[in-house]
């Protein structure tokens, strides 16, 4: 039987062709498809990115590396300072009390004792700066600066991997803050005395001297400082609200029986303790009501907050179209952002009177905004000839990245409620302008100045090798106790431990800098310094603006 062959081209062959063809022609269609959708999103894309913001941030797009790197070397000071541990008797919460996931290979438990004295757990907190101190005023101001930058920067944060980094830093404090509110009325504001701590030079891991304990109540009020720990744990609960309801509402109860015993017994804590006034003397307590009172309305949207600060206590307490300085002491230029803010994007049910303040608030705010730039009319001379602002030697750095970190914000307000200028004596002056000088001072402490060097240690080719910082500057395996610590202060050779994240004092007026560790007026770190640099940093890191409200 003959086998009949179908010729080249024949049917089955045909049928193999046309079904390579269609294969062929389904996979140009798909192509097709996606190159076209590809550039209808490119389209879209770049029409609504040249939008103005419509007050929702996106995910952060174009990201400043150099500001992404520093954000996180910034954040790593925070686990520099932390005191570590829980108290050795409580067995069950040790192991959860020591440090975890520690990031600073240098640093151990220590202080697990704090507070033990008067059977209150104070063994969290950070310390202050160089030394071994656990000062709540500034601890807490701290605390509100981290909870402000998170609440509008979380989200920028998050996307460069330090948003957690950030929770926990602020939980830290925020735990030490409520185990020293132990009733109503009563708030450990200090742990340690300062001519002991500052007598010894050595690790906090090693130390033995006596740790005592300073509160204030009825009888001896601190209004700042207890309403400066309302403020943050107001701000903190916002930032927890949503990842532990639970532990915000503590966090609000307790800012909210701190504000009161704040208000009713009023006195400052420099004249109530008077030995307290050689570190962190209070210059008034007004500001802090105010600050206090703004976070709590902004917390709970009661309405009698916003009337203290208005109609209740403004032209008592605000100071209204004197503009000031930002710092752990002076919080009215944070308070006049910070209801800026609410005058900005409006707030519910609020009267004439009430809005009549926020304006005056507002107001006040672009004055101080006004100084800062550097062409204005009203330009503040406080700065040096490359243009930092320059208020003050020791710690020189603080009031040009806490004005920096107040500018951002407010350039961000402006961009999220489209508002195109602020007026500098008939000046205009767009949001752009406003990060301009941001950016000119970060920078300037990030290694852009005369000397070339980077004021953030661990940031940069060079950066200071001297920190005024015990910790830092004693081998983690020297045995040396109070007194002979004090040759680590002197040693020639630079620290052993890299203090990363530390923000040193500063330059002098005319921008020199001697790197020495017995300078702790321009050596020595501070936790407060770091967080303004944080929330700062937080804001440059992209250009997203902010949401219209705390949620």
């Amino acid at each position: 039987m003959e086998t009949k062959i179908e010729p080249s081209g024949g049917k089955e062959d045909r049928r193999s062709r046309c079904k390579g063809w269609w294969w062929w022609w389904f996979f140009v269609f798909v192509f097709g498809v996606l190159v076209v959708a590809l550039a209808v999103v490119t389209i879209l894309r770049h029409y609504f990115h040249s939008r103005p913001s419509s007050g929702v941030p996106s995910h952060p797009g174009d990201v400043a590396e150099e500001y992404v790197n520093a954000l996180g070397i910034a954040m790593q000071f925070f686990d520099v300072q932390k005191c570590m541990g829980t108290p050795l008797d409580v067995v069950t919460d040790y192991l959860a009390g020591k440090l975890v996931n520690n990031r600073i290979a240098w640093r151990g438990d220590s202080g697990l004792e704090d507070g033990r004295q008067a059977g209150v757990d104070l063994s969290k907190g950070m310390y202050d700066a160089g030394d071994l101190m656990k000062f709540g005023f500034p601890m807490a101001f701290t605390a509100t600066v981290l909870s402000w930058a998170i609440l509008e920067y979380g989200d920028q944060m998050d996307a460069v991997r330090q948003l957690d980094h950030a929770h926990d830093s602020l939980k830290w404090i925020t735990d030490y803050l409520i185990n020293a509110h132990v009733s109503q009325n009563v708030l450990y504001i200090q742990v340690g005395d300062p001519k002991i701590d500052h007598d010894c030079w050595e690790r906090p891991e090693t130390t033995t001297e006596k740790r005592p304990l300073t509160q204030v109540n009825v009888s001896f009020p601190g209004t700042e400082v207890a309403a400066e720990t309302a403020a943050a744990m107001a701000s903190a609960s916002m930032v927890f609200r949503k990842l532990n309801s639970t532990y915000s509402g503590l966090l609000l109860n307790h800012a909210q029986q701190l504000f009161a015993f704040a208000d009713t017994y009023r006195g400052s804590y420099s004249i109530s303790i008077p030995q307290l006034q050689q570190f962190y003397n209070s210059s008034g307590y007004g500001d802090e009501l105010l600050w206090a009172a703004s976070w709590l309305y902004l917390a709970t949207e009661d309405r009698s907050y916003l009337r203290y600060v208005t109609v209740g206590n403004g032209r008592i307490f605000a100071n209204w179209g004197t503009p000031s300085w930002f710092s752990w002491d002076d919080k009215y230029p944070g308070v006049q952002v910070l209801l800026s803010r609410i005058n900005f994007f409006g707030a519910k049910e609020t009267s004439v009177s009430e809005n009549v303040g926020l304006q005056k608030y507002r107001e006040t705010a672009e004055m101080m905004i006004c100084r800062l730039l550097p062409d204005s009319a009203t330009a503040t001379s406080s700065r040096t000839e490359s243009g930092l602002i320059w208020v003050t030697e020791w710690n020189s750095l603080l009031h040009p990245v806490a004005s920096a970190f107040l500018t951002v914000l407010y350039s961000d307000y402006m961009l999220t409620s489209r508002t195109p200028v602020l007026y500098c004596s008939g000046k205009s002056y767009k949001p752009a302008d406003l990060r301009e000088f941001a950016i000119s001072q970060v920078d300037y402490v990030l290694g852009k100045n005369p000397v070339k060097l980077s004021y953030l240690v661990g940031y940069g080719i060079r950066y200071p090798q001297y920190v005024h910082h015990r910790g830092s500057s004693i081998p983690i395996n020297a045995t040396t106790g109070c007194q002979d610590g004090f040759k680590w202060l002197h040693s020639p050779d630079p620290n052993p431990n890299v203090a990363a994240g530390a923000v040193v004092g500063g330059p002098f007026l005319n921008e020199t800098y001697i790197d020495s560790r017995k300078s702790s007026t321009h050596a020595e770190p501070s936790t407060y310094n770091s967080a303004l640099l944080v929330g700062l940093l937080s804001g440059l890191v992209s250009r997203s603006s902010v949401p219209k409200s705390f949620v």
